[in-house]
């Protein structure tokens, strides 16, 4: 959510950015500028280290444990006090390490063999394809090809943040799965509603719809990569997370075909958005329920976590581990 803001204030800075610089080229040249300063982080490790839980979940005990004894010390504390609660820690890091083998790593091909991550995936990158390709049909119910860029830009922008700021209050209060089925029904309608009466509606009628709906496509693309994060185990996470935002940027790719085939190229892109949508929406019923769960570490977890019914708004999740059958049962 906080990355989804950050892309809000870059998309209203990026004009006024551009009316200082006055030169495409320099204003192209400072962006990837500034995008080459995170190779840092790549090339100096010590900037960012490695996530615990990762190499904890892929058996590399050995580094976790120096990082975490790194993140002690830069806390203020003594890993080597027998007397503090991080003994425990050390105990039992010092137990994984002797029973640990080789670190085993994983490729996205493994969702393959796990059909319920697989599942969740391929329908969460739909609705990231859907959000991002049902914008346009929405942007340009919304304002005429006539009018300014800056008024559908900065519009987009603006709505975008509402939508975020919408599931900040929503999504851990009423569930990740109702937000987005929610979201997926109203983008669905509102687009069926403009797509079969646009012509003969009033006109605050379709300013109302289009808004609505553009409001509703961006909250299910943000919430498709939030529920993403958490239904995909820590493995491969970052390799699922970009399959689900590449299918979003795929999605705003189609915007542009709207204006090279004329008004046909754009009735049919509605057309076959809004049919996503709506099928979409039937598939969002056999996505999980995140909240008040045990996120996955491992592909098994993930597969476990998603067909367990037992655990399913499980409250208490200290006693997760002990309801999950080990590989043995």
């Amino acid at each position: 959510m906080g990355a989804g803001l950050f892309s809000v204030a870059g998309t209203l800075l990026l004009p006024g950015l551009a009316m200082l610089v006055q030169d495409w080229r320099l204003l192209q040249g400072l962006s990837a500028l500034v995008t080459g300063l995170l190779l840092l982080f790549w090339g100096f490790p010590a900037l960012f280290p490695e996530s615990p839980c990762w190499l904890l979940a892929t058996g590399q005990v050995a580094q976790a444990s120096r990082i975490l004894w790194h993140f002690a010390e830069a806390s203020g504390v003594d890993p080597e006090d027998s007397s503090s609660e991080e003994n425990s820690l050390a105990t039992e890091l010092a137990g994984l390490s002797a029973g640990s083998t080789q670190p085993q790593y994983h490729s996205i091909l493994g969702l393959l063999h796990t059909r319920t991550t697989w599942r969740s995936g391929l329908i969460l990158g739909f609705s990231s394809l859907v959000g991002g390709g049902i914008r346009a049909s929405f942007l340009r119910s919304l304002v005429p090809s006539e009018q300014a860029f800056y008024l559908p830009y900065f519009l987009e922008a603006g709505l975008e943040a509402t939508a975020i700021v919408l599931l900040i209050l929503t999504a851990d209060r009423c569930g990740r799965r109702p937000v987005l089925l929610l979201g997926t029904m109203v983008a669905g309608l509102a687009s069926l509603l403009l797509l079969a009466g646009a012509q003969y509606l009033p006109g605050w009628t379709t300013l109302f719809l289009s808004v609505l709906g553009l409001l509703a496509s961006q909250a299910v693309s943000e919430l498709s990569v939030l529920l993403a994060a958490e239904v995909f185990p820590t493995v491969i996470r970052g390799a699922g997370l970009g399959l689900v935002l590449g299918a979003g940027f795929l999605g705003r790719a189609t915007a542009p075909l709207t204006d090279i085939h004329g008004r046909r190229g754009f009735f049919l892109q509605h057309v076959v958005f809004t049919s996503l949508a709506i099928l979409i929406l039937l598939c969002v019923l056999l996505l999980p329920e995140t909240r008040g769960q045990e996120l996955p570490q491992s592909l098994e977890d993930a597969d476990r976590l998603q067909r367990s019914p037992l655990l399913l708004g499980c409250p208490h999740q200290d006693h997760l581990p002990l309801l999950l059958p080990s590989r043995s049962e």
